[in-house]
C-alpha cells in the first residue's frame, strides 16, 4: 500500500511547534504495506517544560481511538496498535507501520505544556494531519457494447473502463491516442468510467483506449480496441482513362473502346448497377463497378447512370454522365495540347521574325518615299494614278546613294515579263479610273 498526506494547521505557531509527515516517493504495485512518519519539530528544549499529550486517530467512519498518551516520564500505548505504531519520546513524533485502508483518517496531536520559568505558565497546542492510503492502479480493461459492427446514425456504442485494483482512480478516454471530451454525441458518466456515443457515425471509427491513474500511481493505459462502423455510400464518382472529359461529359473517338469506373466510399463495399438512358427509356446494362463501351455501337451521344447501393445501411447514390462520340484527332493528348501555347523558343523566333520584317518595311518605305515624291510634278485628277501602282525593287549599291535611290523606280511598265510578279501587278493596276461617289456622300 502507498499513501498521500495532507496537513492542516488549526492553531497559530505560538510555541514554534510544527507537525509534518514524511511522504515516500510514488510506489509501484509491487511495493505495498509501507510506513508513514509523522514528525514533530519543537523549537524549545523539552527538558525546560513539563509535557502531557496524546496522539489520537479518527477513522473515516467517525470512530476515534487514542493511540498514545505520554508525559515526560511515562508512555501509555493502545494495546491493539502496539505492533503498528512507534512513538519517539525525544521529539514526540509518531511512526505508523504497515499501512492499510484502516489507517486512513485524521491523526490528532494534543499537547499541554507547562514551562518552568514564570514568563509563561501553561500552554495548550493541537495539530491535525489528514492521511489517505491508496492502492496503486492496475492496468485497466475496456469493453464495448454491442460487440458487433454498428450502423451509422442508427445505433449507439457504449464503452466501459475498469481497473481490478486501485483506489480513488481517475479515468481518461482516448481515440487514436487523442484525448476525448464531452460533445453533443459523446456522453461520459460522472466517474468517467463510461463513454456513450449516440448516435455513432463514420468519423467515430478508430482505436479506443482508456487511461487510469491515482495519487500514488503513474498512468496505466488499457489495450486499444477497434470501433468499426457501417456507412455510406459517400463521394460517388465516375472516372475513365480514355477520351476527353469536360464536366460530366466524356468524349471518345469513333471506334474507340472506353472503360468507366464507378467508385464510392462505403463500408461494406457497395453493389453497382449501370443504366443506359435513351429515347426508348432506361435499361440496366451491367452490374459491378466497371463499364465497357464500344463507341461504334453508339449514336452520337448517350446518357449513362451509375447507381451505388449499400446493402447494410440501405442507402444509395447516383452519378450521371453523357458519352459523346466525336473525332479527337490522334488522341486526347494531341487534342488538348494543340490548344496550348507555343513553346518559349518558338515564340521568340516568331516575334523576332515579325520585328525584323517591320524594320525592313519601315526602312523600305523611308528609302523609296523621296523618289516617289520627286518622280512627277503635281497633277490633278486620277488619269495617271495607275502609274503609281506596281512592284518596286530596292537595290543597295555601296557608296552610291544616288544609284540606290534610282533603283526604287516603278516597274509597272514591265508588263511583258510573265512571272509570279505579273499576277500581283495586274491585280494592283486594276483600280477604278474614276472615284466612287457612292462612298463619299
Amino acid at each position: 500500500l502507498s499513501l498521500s498526506l495532507s496537513l492542516s494547521l488549526s492553531l497559530s505557531l505560538s510555541l514554534h511547534l510544527s507537525l509534518s509527515g514524511s511522504l515516500p516517493s510514488p510506489l509501484t504495485s509491487s511495493e505495498v504495506r509501507k510506513s508513514l512518519f509523522l514528525q514533530v519539530e519543537t523549537h524549545f528544549q523539552l527538558e525546560e517544560a513539563e509535557i502531557q499529550g496524546t496522539w489520537s486517530h479518527t477513522q473515516l467512519s467517525g470512530t476515534r481511538t487514542t493511540l498514545v498518551t505520554f508525559t515526560n516520564d511515562a508512555i501509555i500505548m493502545e494495546m491493539t496498535y502496539r505492533n503498528r505504531l512507534l512513538f519517539r519520546k525525544h521529539n514526540l513524533s509518531l511512526l505508523i507501520q504497515k499501512l492499510d485502508q484502516t489507517s486512513e483518517g485524521d491523526y490528532h496531536l494534543k499537547l499541554n505544556i507547562e514551562f518552568h520559568n514564570k514568563t509563561v505558565h501553561y500552554v495548550k497546542e493541537e495539530r491535525t494531519v489528514h492521511v489517505t492510503v491508496d492502492v496503486p492502479v492496475s492496468t485497466p480493461v475496456i469493453k464495448k457494447s454491442p460487440l458487433y459492427t454498428v450502423v451509422e446514425d442508427k445505433e449507439n456504442v457504449t464503452w466501459t473502463c475498469s481497473a481490478a485494483r486501485g483506489t480513488r482512480v481517475g479515468f481518461q478516454w482516448l481515440r487514436n491516442n487523442v484525448s476525448l471530451g464531452p460533445t453533443d454525441r459523446y456522453h461520459f458518466s460522472q466517474d468517467n468510467t463510461t463513454l456513450v456515443i449516440s448516435p455513432v457515425r463514420k468519423e467515430d471509427m478508430g482505436e479506443y483506449s482508456c487511461v487510469a491513474s491515482n495519487p500514488v500511481s503513474q498512468e496505466q493505459h488499457s489495450t486499444a480496441m477497434e470501433l468499426n462502423v457501417y456507412y455510406g455510400p459517400y463521394n460517388l464518382a465516375v472516372n475513365s482513362g480514355q477520351g476527353l472529359r469536360t464536366g460530366e461529359v466524356f468524349t471518345i473517338n469513333p471506334g474507340e473502346l472506353a472503360f468507366f469506373e464507378c467508385q464510392a466510399d462505403s463500408n461494406p463495399p457497395n453493389s453497382y448497377v449501370w443504366i443506359s438512358k435513351g429515347r426508348n427509356g432506361t435499361q440496366v446494362i451491367t452490374k459491378g463497378p466497371r463499364l465497357e463501351v464500344v463507341s461504334y455501337n453508339l449514336a452520337q451521344a448517350e446518357d449513362y447512370l451509375c447507381r451505388a447501393f449499400n446493402n447494410v445501411t440501405q442507402k444509395q447514390d447516383e452519378a450521371q454522365f453523357t458519352l459523346v462520340v466525336a473525332s479527337l484527332g490522334t488522341g486526347k493528348e494531341k487534342h488538348t495540347q494543340e490548344s496550348s501555347s507555343l513553346s518559349p523558343l518558338a515564340t521568340i523566333i516568331v516575334c523576332s521574325v515579325f520585328v525584323i520584317g517591320c524594320m525592313l518595311l519601315v526602312l523600305f518605305r523611308r528609302t523609296c518615299r523621296p523618289k516617289r515624291e520627286q518622280k512627277r510634278p503635281h497633277r490633278s485628277g486620277h488619269e495617271d494614278a495607275t502609274e503609281d501602282f506596281g512592284i518596286y525593287e530596292f537595290v543597295s549599291i555601296p557608296g552610291k546613294m544616288e544609284s540606290a535611290q534610282a533603283s526604287c523606280r516603278s516597274l509597272a511598265r514591265l508588263e511583258s515579263v510573265q512571272d509570279m510578279h505579273t499576277t500581283i501587278y495586274d491585280v494592283i493596276r486594276h483600280v477604278p479610273e474614276t472615284p466612287s461617289h457612292s462612298l463619299l456622300k
